[in-house]
């Protein structure tokens, strides 16, 4: 940990120096904003009630435009990786023990349209980094006001909404491992009524490793009206069509001997090269919302989404075709009186969403479908009914409750073979989940935040029904209660900011998940799980802009993550893994970010990720190797007309040179625990910026 406890202690040594700095508090680039909207409405970050962090512009672009994966991982709490070009895993205050499509117990929207389906599964992937303005983080479950989480939730703000610049992007990246990718962004404010975003983009990479292809093409566009005084309409549409391969797991004998291999054939069972393993994504995703103020005080919001999936999966063993079609609305009313002697306001809103599954396997003839295997057709249905009330009972003290009521049920339907045709219901009993929260602001630099909230999270679709191709009707939901406090500081002038929250987080009946011989995984509830951590996270404007000196700017961020997860009373068989590590969870995580300005426009950004090491099964008996990943973005703008500028830029990613895996499988039957991550390499590019 040398290496990421010097980039930590940079972070510190850089506010001692500037506590004794004796610099004119002149116009700051703020590195957190003032207010954020989770809640329904903006509110001050300082008076907020949950930890949360937005991710903006200068973060999203400070690394590769091709993934959001040092983004995200600058919160502190989240862990995101991507374990081959276009595979994305995320963890929010959970562990990756369980993650079927990348992301479990974090509920995502696109501004008011859940982008988590009705199945509880999220396609992140589908969108592309060049798209989105940014990204809200709310730490914590929530499920009172967002239905099933238990890690958090996740807003991103896609291009096209709210304030907006006329202006073209135009941007070709290409790289290491065969890496291609071209972006377009088309923004315009056609006049004070409507304004609109176009984004287009094409990535490809041949990958690190044997079998790890990816092409993605990507169309999305945002429209905004403003209708009248009193309404607003907004239009949201993605297409992408997806397709990337998957190379498996390795043992530690085959990772070691060559780390960019694909898993090899064992025996009957071919390897995932001969097979084609891959993912196959072609989706359509929409939604419409309507914000009506009805009077001066009462507004009515609702928004109506949908999607339809088709997905195509050739394994190891199996050749998965899926249909998806999923709709949802979310609306509320919302009541508000700022200007009472005690402020106030109040929400009453319902959400739901239905989802019909189409899913066949095959026989797998070297990535050509054969003979059935299994069809079923599951439909989803989940609804919550939510209210929350917030209150100013003084001037710096905020107090709020919410109190959701939530379902959820899967119809099953076996079609092959026809035999017997089961047909039932798997029906989740209605759970209450309710939140109160405080916030204190003990002066304008300072403020405490406490709460205690209900997670909860009925099992995935993919759970269920997993690629072992058998529909588990004995899973039980995920549920349990969140103790949290926070502190937050800041100096008067916004140059240095640190947010502090510890937390602690019982789960019962915690889902697992395992592979059997041949790869495919199946899932079962492992008991109690204790989840304890602290975050803290640190923003520090060292060096304001300026225009003389060879150092123009100096910002550090700095995140810290210490996640002590055990299991609790968690036995199988003859096994007792009581009090062990939980499974894909590392004990600490530390990311850190410098961002330098020079001379002529000319900036650097560097980007530190230290992972301790983590437990690969069960038993802690496996771990991954601790790793320190440092990467680097060297930019260089300069104006071509009045109306045109140009960025070039050089990327390095792995500049040590870090042996490590990244993506692992968990409790993977005969040893297959590991996925090489890729060594140095670089990516270069240039953006075209017209007005």
């Amino acid at each position: 940990m040398i290496r990421s406890t010097l980039f930590f202690a940079l972070a510190l040594t850089s506010f001692s120096a500037l506590s004794q700095s004796t610099l004119q508090d002149s116009t700051h680039i703020d590195l957190q904003p003032v207010s954020v909207k989770v809640y329904f409405a903006p509110q001050s970050l300082m008076s907020i009630t949950s930890s949360t962090q937005v991710v903006g512009p200068k973060t999203l672009t400070a690394q590769g435009s091709q993934t959001l994966v040092s983004a995200l991982n600058t919160v502190p709490g989240i862990r995101m990786e991507e374990r081959s070009p276009g595979s994305y895993r995320l963890a929010m205050r959970g562990s990756l023990i369980r993650s079927p499509f990348g992301i479990r117990n974090t509920k995502i929207y696109v501004d008011d349209f859940a982008l988590t389906d009705a199945g509880g599964n999220t396609y992140l992937n589908l969108l592309d980094p060049l798209g989105i303005q940014s990204i809200h983080v709310l730490k914590g479950p929530d499920g009172s006001l967002f239905g099933a989480n238990s890690g958090g939730v996740i807003r991103i703000q896609p291009k096209g909404f709210d304030a907006l610049e006329n202006q073209v992007q135009l941007q070709v990246t290409g790289g290491s491992y065969g890496l291609f990718q071209e972006q377009l962004s088309v923004q315009r404010k056609v006049s004070d009524r409507y304004q609109f975003s176009f984004d287009h983009s094409f990535l490809r990479s041949d990958g690190y490793r044997e079998n790890t292809a990816l092409n993605k093409k990507t169309l999305q566009t945002s429209h905004q009206w403003q209708v009248s005084k009193i309404q607003q309409l907004r239009l949201f549409a993605l297409y992408t069509d997806l397709k990337y391969n998957t190379p498996g797991g390795l043992t530690l004998s085959q990772y070691e001997a060559n780390p960019r291999a694909a898993r090899p054939a064992a025996g009957k069972i071919p390897g995932a090269a001969e097979q084609q393993a891959g993912i196959y994504n072609k989706t359509l995703f929409g939604g419409l919302s309507n914000a009506l103020q009805l009077t001066e005080s009462l507004s009515h919001h609702i928004a109506l989404y949908g999607s339809y999936t088709d997905f195509k999966n050739p394994f190891i063993t199996n050749f998965e075709k899926r249909i998806e079609r999923n709709l949802g609305v979310r609306t509320y009313f919302s009541y508000a009186k700022p200007e009472a002697a005690m402020p106030w306001q109040m929400q009453l809103g319902y959400e739901g969403a239905l989802g019909w599954n189409k899913i066949d396997n095959y026989d797998n003839l070297a990535g050509v479908a054969g003979k059935q295997q299994a069809m079923d057709n599951l439909d989803n249905r989940q609804w919550n009914l939510f209210y929350r009330a917030q209150v100013e009972l003084l001037k710096n003290w905020n107090l709020e409750g919410s109190l959701g009521l939530n379902k959820n049920s899967i119809h099953y339907k076996q079609r092959f073979p026809e035999v017997n045709n089961p047909t039932g219901d798997i029906k989740f009993d209605a759970v209450w989940m309710p939140r109160m929260a405080t916030s204190y602001q003990l002066n304008r630099l300072m403020a405490l935040r406490a709460s205690i909230a209900k997670g909860y999270s009925a099992p995935t679709l993919a759970e269920v029904r997993s690629s072992n191709r058998s529909i588990n009707t004995d899973l039980a939901a995920e549920r349990g209660t969140n103790y949290e406090i926070g502190y937050k500081f800041k100096t008067a002038n916004n140059r240095f900011i640190a947010d502090l929250a510890a937390y602690t987080y019982t789960m019962k009946d915690g889902i697992v998940r395992a592979l059997d011989e041949n790869g495919a995984e199946f899932f079962s509830n492992a008991g109690e799980m204790k989840q304890r951590g602290l975050e803290l996270g640190t923003w520090l404007t060292l060096l304001e802009p300026r225009n003389f000196g060879f150092v123009r700017e100096l910002t550090v961020q700095a995140a810290l993550a210490y996640n002590h997860y055990r299991f609790g009373d968690y036995r199988v068989a003859n096994k007792d893994y009581s009090k062990n590590k939980i499974t894909a969870v590392p004990d600490w995580v530390n990311t850190n970010v410098v961002h330098l300005e020079f001379p002529q426009k000319l900036t650097l950004h560097l980007f530190h990720n230290y992972t301790s090491s983590l437990p690969l099964d069960d038993g802690n008996t496996v771990f991954a190797k601790k790793y320190n990943v440092l990467q680097a973005k060297l930019n260089w703008n300069t104006t071509l007309t009045k109306n045109t500028a140009i960025n070039l830029f050089f990327g390095a990613d792995n500049i040590f040179n870090e042996k490590y895996s990244l993506g692992n499988d968990i409790n993977a039957f005969g040893g297959r625990y590991f996925n090489a991550a890729p060594m140095r390499n670089y990516y270069a590019g240039v953006r075209f910026d017209l007005k």
